[in-house]
């Protein structure tokens, strides 16, 4: 589903990621694990389309993106990429209902089936009492659920995760970490995730260890 082939990035004279070479599966958890410095966050934005590899192809179902332009790549990211990051990124003034349908209006999906869709979403969750309430009327968990349902809106196939539990405590952690498992089993999702959390590392279909700018280990 996604080949990343001998993927290098540099800023200025500071070698970032050194030739990586990956492939990931459709309805897989793949985690990427390794100390700071390792280039974990470096290769997801850069598979995630949010920045561009200084050489090195990336393909999603064999089509290159890296020769993609600015708009189009934009198009291609809010159509078949979703994000949850550590920090959930909602935006205040607004409810968690709108939160989570702005991607589906972004990509020109009318009002009153991408609010539905995103009742769903919420409701599938855990969060349908909450459709109404705004993020700082919800618990730490309880918003990074309404970021993994704005993810989810577009029907994205693959979700990018970047240390989505980092900031939560460990119940909450927990919780999050089985509904990742349960969007793979019951949709068929396909995650990335990028964490320092050991538990969920291991319980990923595959476990990417990086160092110094390469994958030094593949676990299954």
């Amino acid at each position: 589903m996604i080949v990343g082939k001998n993927i290098k990035k540099e800023y200025g004279s500071l070698e970032v990621l050194k030739g990586v070479d990956l492939h990931i599966e459709e309805s897989e958890v793949v985690s990427i694990v390794g100390s700071s410095g390792a280039g974990k966050t470096t290769l997801l934005t850069i598979l995630g389309t949010l920045d561009r590899p200084s050489s090195g192809e990336i393909l999603f179902n064999n089509v290159n993106v890296t020769l993609l332009n600015e708009k189009r790549m934009a198009a291609f990211r809010n159509e078949h990429i979703g994000f949850v990051f550590q920090f959930h990124h909602l935006l205040p003034e607004f409810t968690a209902l709108e939160n989570v349908s702005i991607p589906a209006f972004i990509h020109k999906t009318p009002q009153k089936q991408a609010e539905l869709k995103a009742t769903e979403l919420l409701d599938l969750l855990g969060l349908k009492h909450r459709l109404h309430h705004k993020p700082s009327e919800l618990s730490g968990g309880e918003q990074q659920r309404v970021a993994v349902a704005r993810a989810l809106i577009n029907s994205p196939k693959v979700i990018f995760a970047d240390e989505p539990s980092g900031n939560l405590d460990s119940e909450n952690a927990h919780h999050l970490h089985e509904l990742f498992f349960r969007l793979r089993d019951e949709l068929k999702q396909t995650i990335v995730v990028v964490t320092h959390n050991e538990t969920l590392a291991n319980m990923a279909n595959r476990k990417l260890t990086m160092k110094d700018g390469l994958i030094q280990n593949i676990s299954h």
